[in-house]
């Protein structure tokens, strides 16, 4: 992404979280004109009150961020501590205190462990670069994804760059709605103009969001214009301004759709267009009720196109305010399937409903009441929105160390809920008990330190249960970087890497001698009683040359048998085999075989109950949408018609021949959810897409 000129960013940890980044910082080498726009919540929080003071103004050029702490309703003290941080970063960057904002996000009513953040001031302003995404990560509370963007414009001929970084989840309404975001930009321009712009652009964008309806303490929008672009000064109205001010909307709009994505428990981006307004004001009001509307955003989980909710919540706000129109002479259009016009119509709810299930839903309304129209941004309500809010401060508990975390123990829900989970999870536990499952380990899990730790405790758990696991695991990545290290190209053919006899050395060293042997130290580290294997140990994996359309892939090579009474052995001792997949040919050749094929012939050999294959995406998707429960023919169709291509037909055709020797079912589950594995095994439904014969 790029970044304006002499704007660094940072994100560190300061100990307010337990193990999350939580301290960020934006700043410019040179003084900017800064300005904001700010939560209308009367009960404002310390940071918001400090800078509310102090803005528009010049010479500004750092805002400190922290998370995990909204620093509000703090009393007196909470200002003590804006000043103190403001201070201590200031004397890190030498720079004047004054020329330092701060904001805040997490917890309300818990004071700022400022002492913290003071202590990690050096290491904060020493890792400042010109990349943003540590910072974008640093300010994250209930969000799961880091938000950026950024727009040039060319403005008196010279190349102006706008960057944001933002967070938001929950808590969002409209009047600004609960963010926090700071737009950087190397343009030349006035404090005043440059409030006027962002003001502007919050009607259209921010202003225009909503999640859930409730606004946050702590909603701050700030604006810093170093003028490291070199264009003439903003100073008055014009074209110049013009220009600036509608790329700092399109980056304000695209970042509230990307906070309206990630609303807390969202499943849905929900986007309304109210058209035939009497005004541009009075269609967007409507479209912020109509997606604001709980029942309208229930609809939208559930799949319904209730078209009803839509015309209500509009007739509910327009009789309250007092506007001019009538509700029953519209049109609505739901996915651009008409669904009203002054009087129901006919459509085809099959595939209305199946359309509703895609990642974005949009509702179209037109009044026929004159020209106005407006656009609002909100998100489905689902069942974990609850879950989240229910139990967001309840579980929050103060550390000695002035931190806080979260103790989400059992211990701590309702007994009822105890009570019920427990049955349920000893229900699935008589079930698996004494079965065996094959999981087939790849992807971010691999890579990710947190999840590698959940998949080793997944793994210890189900052992513990009584459920044999056995683990194959890839490692393409790991193998392609050492192998670029070292001058080797990869080559793939239909997702098959092509492995020459040099090449295999390097394959068996990353597989069996590096990644095997450290997820068995890591499952043992868990009491997994993990022992390592290649597939040539003991003869387990034997193999022969692999030829894929009369085209040579070198030393790769496909199962022609396991040795199950090898496995069997292991599996009667408690052991839980790591399988590396590499196969030893009735030639002494050693052969790469894919992993995917491996874990197949693993699970068809000791009649498994289940296979699970962990890997980067949801599952199988089509349309953008998962699939959650497939057949064979389904996946067949699939192939035909291009939906699964590339490296998933090799899996697919794994999954095939699995299904048709015995296995009952198959999963393709998300590895970057962490304990993932025990989600697909311990509910009805599972996660990912669940194949059954």
């Amino acid at each position: 992404m790029k970044i304006p000129a002499g704007f660094l960013f940072a994100g560190v940890q300061a100990g307010i979280k337990p193990n999350r980044k939580d301290l960020a910082l934006v700043y410019s080498e040179a003084p900017c004109s800064a300005a904001a726009c700010f939560t209308q919540n009367l009960a404002k929080a310390a940071p918001v009150i400090d800078a509310e003071k102090r803005l528009p103004a010049e010479g500004v050029r750092a805002v400190v961020i922290n998370s995990g702490n909204a620093n509000a309703l703090t009393g007196p003290e909470g200002i003590e501590d804006v000043r103190t941080v403001c201070e201590a970063v200031a004397r890190e960057l030498d720079i004047p205190a004054a020329a330092v904002l701060s904001a805040s996000t997490g917890v309300i009513g818990h004071r700022l462990p400022a002492h913290k953040i003071v202590a990690a001031a050096p290491a904060l302003v020493a890792s400042l670069r010109p990349d943003a995404v540590s910072a974008a990560e640093a300010i994250m509370t209930t969000d799961t994804r880091i938000k950026m963007a950024a727009r040039t414009v060319v403005i008196d001929g010279r190349e102006v760059t706008l960057t944001c970084i933002g967070k938001g989840s929950g808590m969002i309404a409209p009047s600004l709605a609960t963010m926090i975001a700071v737009v950087a930009t190397d343009c030349a321009i006035r404090p005043q103009p440059l409030a006027g712009a962002l003001q502007k652009a919050m009607r259209k964008s921010f202003n225009a969001l909503t999640v859930d309806g409730d606004m946050s303490t702590n909603d701050v929008v700030f604006a810093l214009a170093n003028g490291r672009a070199a264009n003439a000064p903003i100073a008055d109205p014009g074209p110049a301004l013009d220009a600036f001010s509608q790329a700092l909307e399109e980056i304000c709009k695209q970042m509230a759709r990307e906070i309206a994505a990630d609303g807390e428990g969202a499943t849905k981006l929900l986007e309304v267009k109210v058209a035939g307004a009497p005004d541009d004001e009075t269609a967007l009001d409507l479209a912020k009720a109509t997606a604001g509307s709980s029942l309208v955003k229930a609809a939208i989980f559930g799949a319904d196109p209730n078209w009803g909710r839509v015309l209500a919540s509009i007739g509910a706000r327009a009789g309250t305010a007092g506007y001019g129109i009538d509700p029953a002479e519209a049109a609505v259009w739901v996915q651009e399937v008409a669904v009203y016009d002054r009087a129901p119509l006919a459509y085809d709810a099959g595939v209305l409903k199946a359309r509703m299930r895609e990642p974005e839903i949009k509702v179209r309304v037109d009044l026929r009441r004159g020209k106005g129209a407006g656009l609002a941004w909100g998100c489905d309500l689902s069942y974990d929105y609850v879950k989240i809010n229910a139990d967001y401060t309840s579980l929050i508990v103060p550390r000695p160390d002035g931190g806080v975390g979260k103790d989400d123990r059992l211990s701590n829900y309702s007994p009822t809920f105890k009570v019920q989970l427990l049955v349920d999870a000893l229900g699935y536990i008589k079930k698996f008990s004494g079965t065996r499952c094959v999981i087939k380990y790849g992807g971010a899990a691999m890579v990710k330190e947190s999840l590698k730790k959940s998949f080793c405790d997944d793994i210890a758990l189900l052992r513990a249960v009584g459920l044999r696991p056995i683990v194959v695991h890839g490692g393409g990545p790991e193998i392609t970087r050492t192998l670029e290290k070292l001058g080797s190209k990869a080559e793939f053919i239909d997702g098959q890497r092509v492995t020459n006899a040099a090449d295999l050395k390097v394959v068996e060293m990353v597989l069996t001698g590096s990644i095997n042997t450290e997820l068995v130290t890591l499952l043992n580290q868990e009491g997994s009683h993990a022992v390592g294997l290649s597939g040539k140990d003991g003869g387990l994996l034997r193999a022969r040359k692999l030829i894929t359309e009369g085209r040579d892939l070198g030393q790769v090579g496909e199962v022609t048998r396991v040795n199950k009474d090898f496995l069997e052995m292991l599996l009667q001792q408690g052991y839980v085999p790591v399988i590396s997949p590499v196969g030893l040919g009735e030639d002494g050749q050693s052969y790469n075989i894919n992993a995917d094929t491996v874990a197949a012939e693993v699970a068809i050999a000791i009649s498994a109950n289940k296979l699970i294959y962990l890997s980067d995406v949801p599952g199988i998707m089509k349309g953008g949408e998962l699939i959650g429960q497939l057949h064979p023919k389904d996946l067949e169709e699939l192939i035909k018609d291009g939906t699964i291509s590339g490296g998933m037909i090799a899996k697919t055709r794994s999954v095939l021949k699995v299904l048709a020797s015995g296995v009952p079912s198959v999963h393709l589950i998300d590895g970057r959810v962490p304990h993932s594995i025990i989600g697909e095994l311990f509910t009805d439904k599972g996660v990912g897409s669940w194949i059954s014969a």
